[in-house]
């Protein structure tokens, strides 16, 4: 059978999980290894994207969840949801580099959102992109995402989000209705 036709799973990470979370996440953004995929973000930022310490923050923390999706016993994707009242926030989406371009992205952020509407009844998705990031940006606006012109600033001086290579980085507010 063919990998790419075997099925997605989707589970809660634990804290075992942690260490094969930050190399993903690590691998879809930074380094020569991201950029076997689109999403990378490696002429933008260097350094690490994440680290063992904040991948179990949002493990731990109270309404929320890391999802993590893994096709035959592999961890392939993940993504954080946060409980925020009315909506629902989504980070932390990383897809493996080597399997980028093959719809897992859509498929995945479809199952987060149903899982958003039906486990905490949130009306709206909300994300943060990084406001240069214009590939991506379209992207999420072709799955219903909505660009609002709301910013906050990149936080320049903290290196566990990575070494910024420009001085323009900020983050933009994304919103989709999930009624």
């Amino acid at each position: 059978m063919d990998t790419a036709d075997s099925p997605l799973t989707y589970r809660d990470a634990t804290d075992a999980d942690v260490d094969a979370l930050v190399a993903l996440i690590e691998s879809a953004y930074r380094g020569d290894s991201s950029r076997a995929g689109w999403t990378t973000e490696a002429d933008i930022l260097q350094g690490q994207r994440t680290d063992p310490q904040g991948v179990l923050e949002v493990v731990k923390a109270p309404d929320s969840r890391l999802l993590t999706v893994e096709r035959d016993g592999r961890i392939v994707a993940c993504c954080q949801l946060e409980h925020r009242g009315a909506h629902a926030y989504f980070g932390m989406f990383a897809v493996s580099p080597a399997l980028q371009g093959e719809g897992l992205g859509k498929t995945i952020i479809a199952e987060a959102e149903r899982q958003a509407r039906e486990t905490w009844g949130a009306r709206e998705m909300h994300m943060t992109v990084i406001s240069v990031r214009e590939d991506l940006i379209a992207w999420y606006e072709r799955r219903g995402y909505r660009r609002t012109g709301e910013t906050t600033p990149f936080p320049y001086g903290d290196e566990r989000f990575g070494i910024p290579q420009r001085d323009d980085l900020r983050f933009e507010l994304l919103v989709k209705p999930l009624a």
